[in-house]
């Protein structure tokens, strides 16, 4: 019964990770809390305040693990391009972005899609990816460093272990991005800012990181989703 679908986006940068880390870095995304919880918790509170003056709304929030493409419904809503990183780009924010949307059985007055491509002839962020996963507009997860340090399970192939100091995640097309150099900003959500166990660790403590003390850093942590075999495999990888 779906009609509509309200875009949203969240800015979430902090910093880039030379800002923070020497030889094992983690992407900006993941620094703070979970962003799944926070974005959620204001979707539904988006959602109330749609549906208070009315009982014929019903609405559903999804953020990132709904199985709709946000990336095209957010172009689709106005907010910004898919670049050839393959990230939603929007003119005042850049790429640091999270996407959530609200889908409704009632139909909106519809915004006008985003139609151009901002791009240009810039290829920063495929000249600039170590294992090539990039060509224009698509993305390669079998090279995709961010790919392998959250979703990969189990050991790496030898041309799968060139992670470049990443255990977590990889920002390397977005932090060269010129849409980013240019227009990014700190976000104004303190949930997203790094926490302190995560840029004051040295690279002999990640090296030594036990499990208990990973569940006590990445409590409430997107960090959680590669579990602590996950992350000591990165951090191995990386120290080779």
């Amino acid at each position: 019964n779906a009609k509509s679908v309200i875009s949203l986006a969240i800015n979430y940068f902090t910093g880039n990770a030379k800002d923070y880390f020497n030889n094992y870095k983690i992407s900006n995304y993941a620094w703070g809390d979970d962003y799944h919880s926070l974005i959620k918790s204001k979707l539904y509170e988006l959602a109330h305040y749609i549906k208070k003056d009315t009982n014929n709304f019903n609405v559903i929030c999804c953020v990132d693990t709904s199985p709709i493409s946000e990336k095209v419904w957010a172009q689709r809503a106005g907010l910004g391009w898919q670049g050839k990183h393959t990230n939603l780009i929007n003119k005042n924010f850049g790429s640091w972005i999270f996407l959530g949307e609200l889908i409704l059985n009632s139909k909106l007055d519809y915004d006008l899609p985003f139609l151009e491509d901002l791009c240009g002839t810039c290829t920063a962020c495929i000249d600039s990816c170590p294992t090539q996963a990039l060509t224009p507009y698509e993305l390669n997860s079998e090279k995709c460093i961010s790919y392998l340090t959250i979703e990969h399970r189990g050991s790496f192939t030898k041309s799968q272990n060139e992670l470049n100091g990443w255990i977590y995640g990889c920002d390397i097309c977005q932090e060269v991005c010129p849409w980013n150099e240019k227009f990014s900003q700190e976000t104004s959500f303190k949930e997203f800012r790094p926490r302190h166990d995560i840029k004051e660790k040295s690279d002999l403590g990640w090296e030594e990181l036990s499990e208990s003390e990973f569940k006590k850093i990445f409590k409430k942590s997107a960090v959680k989703r590669t579990k602590y075999v996950g992350l000591k495999r990165n951090i191995d990888a990386n120290s080779l």
